[in-house]
């Protein structure tokens, strides 16, 4: 397993993707995998603008079957401000689990080494140990169902950010629907924030435009002595991570097939989640401005 990590401070801000390249005999449609921003049913208290969670049940689940005929769907239980349980499976029309299916089990496990009755465990312990959806542990052999997971656990720790209890659908496998969606972090670390814009044009990402910004609205691509004390140190700066991140974006069409940047791995893993919310957000065609109360530990 490789540890997946975000240089800010979020409780667990991040995730992608529903999106993500076929992996062996694992669900096709995880690379299609989506959150729709919108949300059902809608049940809030008072909400949190920190970045705690509001203890509760939340609830997100896919709205179609894949090419194999199963759905996912996930529920996290926060108490006192932590993740007490993670119920995170796929079902097919019967009702049936994909952890209980002993073909599918022996039909992925002999191909990639791996099946549902290990990663799907594996994969919830993984977010109540680490309490966080940047740094649960990727199952190998299970890619991109372990990238559906982080996405949706970061989707719902989102919700109990916001203490709202309404159930994400999930528009999985839907195609990109025009329009700009937009994503912004409300909480500043290290003095700068996260703003995130792209654009869908002709169904396909034209522009993306992910930068931080600080409290007088400076870009983090403007500031000359955070380019020159990252880049002494890592070899690279926002001058250089920041575009080729954007770039990698409209080039793949995917935020799962977009690399990290060797040097900015942290800005990298919340660029990449990010921008699977976005994408999720224009599979549903919500243009609605995504709020995340991202936590913000002391600095």
């Amino acid at each position: 397993m490789k540890k997946k990590k975000l240089a800010m401070a979020l409780t667990a801000v991040m995730a992608s993707s529903m999106l993500l390249v076929a992996c062996g005999n694992d669900n096709s449609s995880d690379s299609k995998s989506s959150s729709d921003s919108k949300q059902t049913d809608t049940k809030k208290t008072e909400a949190k603008t920190d970045g705690t969670m509001t203890d509760g049940t939340y609830k997100l689940q896919e709205k179609n079957f894949d090419d194999k005929g199963w759905k996912g769907f996930m529920t996290i239980k926060v108490d006192g401000n932590k993740i007490t349980e993670s119920d995170y499976n796929y079902k097919n029309k019967d009702g049936d689990l994909k952890t209980d299916d002993a073909d599918y089990e022996k039909n992925m496990k002999a191909k990639v080494g791996t099946g549902p009755q290990e990663y799907i465990p594996a994969l919830n312990k993984s977010l109540v140990s680490k309490q966080s959806a940047a740094d649960v542990e990727v199952v190998t052999g299970a890619t991109h169902s372990s990238d559906s997971f982080i996405n949706y656990s970061n989707q719902l720790i989102q919700a109990a950010q916001r203490a709202d209890t309404a159930t994400i659908e999930i528009n999985n496998g839907a195609k990109l629907e025009d329009g700009k969606y937009s994503l912004e972090e409300q909480n500043y670390a290290n003095n700068y924030r996260v703003v995130f814009n792209m654009e869908v044009k002709d169904g396909k990402i034209a522009t993306s435009d992910y930068n931080y910004v600080d409290k007088d609205g400076k870009l983090k691509t403007d500031d000359a002595d955070y380019e020159k004390n990252m880049k002494a140190k890592t070899g690279v700066g926002p001058q250089e991570y920041i575009p080729t991140l954007n770039k990698a974006l409209v080039d793949k069409q995917n935020p799962a097939d977009v690399a990290v940047v060797t040097g900015a791995t942290h800005s990298s893993d919340a660029f990449k989640i990010y921008a699977a919310q976005l994408y999720n957000a224009a599979q549903s065609g919500n243009t609605d401005m995504i709020k995340v109360y991202n936590k913000v530990d002391s600095e």
